[in-house]
């Protein structure tokens, strides 16, 4: 059984604890009333059209300015409300179990996410995971980003070499760069369909995560799995 003293588990943050999709249409929401304020156009027939460029590949905020024909807005007012809006997100309940979980089972919890600093803490904030989290890394505030490995060499330089190291995340293409780098155990979060950056697992040795799971769920599995670090050779 594993002990609370011996791992340091690291999370990601958009697609992994949550569908970041959701982020996304959570801004088009709250666009879409801004522009039918200012126009002639309902924030449903605006939402629809965005939501319908972004599944088309198109650029949506081009798209719904092409719609409404409005010289007074103007992308960057678009992009100011995307990143800075109050999201309409939810942590789901079984993500919650499992982070109660890991807070009962293991020493430290951790975040490294990439992001402006107030849109990622807007979602932290709305999904209600501060009170999760020993350590929260965000690229902006810490001056890198994936696969950068210093943000994760602050982990081992915060609580040392005597703990066990776990990242989970989602992008095939940076996430577990700098952990496999690291040794430490990446897993990888299987994309159910949703995800914002779509994954390919045929990759080489150093972009390929140890472990790929469905859900969150079989994190106490894997936990069980790596009872014995000192007998997994990575």
């Amino acid at each position: 059984m594993t002990t609370k003293n011996n791992i340091v588990f690291v999370f990601d943050l958009d697609d992994t604890l949550y569908k970041e999709i959701d982020f996304l249409k959570s801004a088009y929401r709250e666009i879409s009333q801004y522009i039918s304020e200012k126009s002639d156009f309902g924030a449903e027939a605006i939402y629809d059209k965005m939501i319908t460029s972004y599944y088309n590949g198109d650029n949506p905020f081009q798209t719904v300015l092409d719609f409404v024909h409005s010289e007074e807005i103007t992308i960057s007012v678009l992009l100011d409300i995307y990143r800075n809006h109050e999201p309409n997100i939810s942590l789901n309940a079984s993500h919650q179990e499992i982070l109660t979980y890991l807070k009962t089972n293991v020493y430290k919890i951790g975040l490294i996410t990439d992001g402006r600093s107030i849109q990622q803490r807007s979602k932290l904030k709305a999904l209600g995971l501060t009170e999760y989290f020993d350590d929260i890394i965000i690229s902006e505030e810490f001056g890198s980003e994936k696969p950068n490995v210093k943000n994760f060499n602050f982990y081992l330089d915060k609580y040392g070499e005597n703990y066990k190291y776990i990242y989970i995340g989602d992008n095939t293409k940076k996430d577990f760069i700098a952990p496999n780098a690291l040794n430490w155990i990446s897993i990888c979060l299987r994309d159910s369909g949703e995800n914002i950056h779509k994954q390919t697992f045929d990759l080489e040795k150093k972009l390929k995560p140890l472990f790929v799971i469905n859900s969150l769920k079989q994190i106490p599995e894997i936990l069980k799995k790596l009872n014995n670090f000192n007998e997994l050779s990575l």
